[in-house]
């Protein structure tokens, strides 16, 4: 009886945070170790289905890149980066679309339909879903003039299409998306996914938007910075104290908060439903960025 005791104790303690999340939409990039572990990606699929049942719109927005460097490596295509980013040519490219699009997309969705959802994948080029630019790199150095780095087919999002999204959720699917853009003339373009899921948390006015990854959150000195403004993490980053690739994470999630979101969240992916207890619980396992 004490278990059933405290089970209806969690039930009323998340009440407060189910009815400020009622109705409204919480865009959620999956990636990391979440996507290849077996027990994770259950716990994701059930976690994304509770949302949902209770009244909440989940988005995702997916990534892919060690299944793209996997079948890279398999057709014997050599992968190269630059600054972080993967090269992208054209053979790559067809590579990343058939894998991202073809693959890990409708991997996402059969879990999620599996387990109980109604889920329903989505690239760029779905209704103009993305509407993308290549992407111009400028590295600017001391005492040099700035180099200008050619990534190939990789983009950057000019529009988001909404209504496409807008209108799934209120047939009640939850939208599954592949990272993949389009232009004018109907060429494809890889896209970073945190910058993807960002653009579209802006694009519906999302209440939250959540970046999954294989750390803890934003860390000082070994400990875990559970909450920071805007203003202090810019700071954080000209100090110093962010860096490596968490410096892209923070600024998605800052131009995000920028354009209106309310708060983002950069948890570890490899608890298991660490949706749900970043959401609902009063500490959350992650750092939370707001206004």
């Amino acid at each position: 009886m004490d278990l059933e005791k405290q089970k209806a104790k969690i039930l009323l303690e998340s009440l407060p945070y189910i009815r400020e999340f009622y109705k409204k939409t919480v865009v959620i990039k999956y990636g990391g170790h979440a996507m290849l572990d077996e027990k994770l990606k259950k716990s994701f699929a059930l976690n994304i289905i509770l949302l949902k049942y209770i009244g909440i719109n989940p988005v995702i927005v997916h990534g892919g890149g060690p299944q793209i460097g996997k079948m890279l490596k398999k057709l014997k295509i050599d992968s190269e980066f630059k600054e972080g980013l993967r090269v992208t040519d054209e053979a790559t490219m067809d590579v990343v679309e058939m894998v991202l699009v073809g693959k890990v997309n409708k991997e996402i969705v059969n879990q999620i339909n599996l387990m109980g959802g109604t889920a329903v994948g989505l690239s760029g080029k779905d209704g103009w879903l993305i509407r993308a630019r290549k992407l111009e790199m400028v590295i600017s150095k001391d005492h040099a003039p700035p180099e200008i780095i050619d990534l190939g087919r990789v983009g950057e999002v000019v529009e988001i299409q909404s209504e496409l999204i807008s209108t799934l959720e209120e047939k009640g699917f939850i939208p599954v998306i592949a990272p993949v853009g389009v232009d004018g003339d109907g060429t494809t373009y890889n896209i970073n996914a945190d910058d993807v899921a960002a653009a579209i948390a802006c694009a519906l006015k999302a209440k939250r938007l959540i970046l999954l990854t294989d750390v803890a959150g934003i860390m000082s000195k070994g400990e875990l910075i559970s909450s920071i403004t805007r203003r202090d993490a810019l700071e954080a980053i000209s100090r110093g104290i962010i860096t490596g690739g968490m410096i892209p994470k923070v600024k998605c999630c800052i131009e995000a908060i920028e354009e209106g979101v309310e708060k983002t969240h950069i948890i570890d992916g490899r608890i298991e439903n660490s949706i749900i207890l970043e959401l609902f619980t009063k500490a959350g396992i992650g750092t939370e960025i707001l206004k």
